[in-house]
């Protein structure tokens, strides 16, 4: 649960959530979808420290806003419900941070969960974690799982499994996943199945399955495989790994892109606007207060 802050349109977790060893960071709602404004170092620390202590608290359940996710929870109640019953909610993409700064509330620095993954893995490899790998295109996760096991000696992945389309529809593949799951209990659960089924299905299942943390990785699995390319660094410094992405798959991508950010953008406006005029008339009320009470004083 959270409770407000003292900035206008900031909430903070309570202690009570998972990983509650370290301070939470400071929480804002965008939209519908509750975002945290963390660093990358501070959000691997609370999924690292969740991991040291799993069993003693459910699962962590973690998101990724970016621009699709915070428009589609304007259309999609369940899927909505289910960004807002995550315990971490790290800016995925540029355009969450770059409407934090317009709102007043800055976030430090985007943090996608491919990298965070990564970074996530190079701990597993420290400390010794189990990493479940699910989702993703056709032998991608498995690819991955490889490739990340040489380059961060002493990573154990314990699993991989790529479902097939639909298989939210199938209790037999849905059983198949929980089995493989339950066989090895992994620290750390990541899944590639594609907004919103995969954060409806965290939501649904994460209490009762037997793992630390939960974490949704886009298409790590694919690009971590080499089956797909990542925008170059300096593609992404420059906040175009949009652009970059829309280049690549432009008959897959362009809704979400070109209509998705238009959608985005105007609900950013009119929260920013809101925001505003809330403030503007606390404002008149704080100058009309002492105006009323000598006029009062005069009569």
């Amino acid at each position: 649960m959270v409770r407000e802050h003292d900035d206008p349109g900031v909430l903070i977790a309570e202690e009570k959530n998972a990983s509650t060893r370290l301070p939470r960071p400071p929480r804002f709602v965008l939209g519908r979808v509750p975002i945290d404004r963390i660093s990358m170092d501070y959000a691997a620390v609370l999924v690292t420290e969740a991991l040291l202590h799993r069993g003693e608290l459910p699962p962590l359940k973690i998101v990724g806003p970016n621009a699709q996710l915070v428009t589609l929870a304007e259309h999609h109640p369940r899927f909505a419900e289910a960004m807002q019953a995550a315990d971490l909610a790290v800016p995925d993409g540029i355009s969450v941070v770059l409407a934090s700064r317009l709102l007043g509330v800055p976030i430090p620095e985007r943090v996608t969960g491919g990298d965070l993954m990564e970074r996530l893995c190079a701990e597993a490899a420290h400390y010794g974690f189990r990493v479940f790998f699910l989702g993703g295109l056709p032998g991608a996760a498995m690819m991955a799982a490889w490739n990340l096991e040489q380059r961060y000696p002493g990573l154990r992945i314990c699993g991989t499994w790529c479902p097939p389309p639909g298989f939210e529809n199938d209790p037999r593949e849905q059983a198949q996943i929980r089995d493989a799951i339950d066989n090895v209990h992994p620290d750390l659960l990541c899944v590639a199945l594609g907004a919103p089924k995969q954060e409806i299905w965290m939501y649904e299942n994460a209490a009762s399955l037997p793992v630390g943390a939960i974490l949704p990785v886009g298409a790590a699995f694919d690009t971590q495989s080499g089956l797909r390319r990542r925008a170059p660094r300096w593609v992404q410094r420059l906040a175009l790994e949009w652009l970059f992405r829309l280049l690549m798959e432009p008959r897959r991508l362009w809704r979400r892109y070109l209509i998705g950010n238009a959608e985005f953008m105007l609900l950013v406006l009119r929260q920013c606007l809101r925001q505003k005029l809330t403030a503007l008339r606390a404002r008149l009320s704080e100058i009309a207060a002492p105006e009323a009470a000598r006029r009062g004083r005069i009569q």
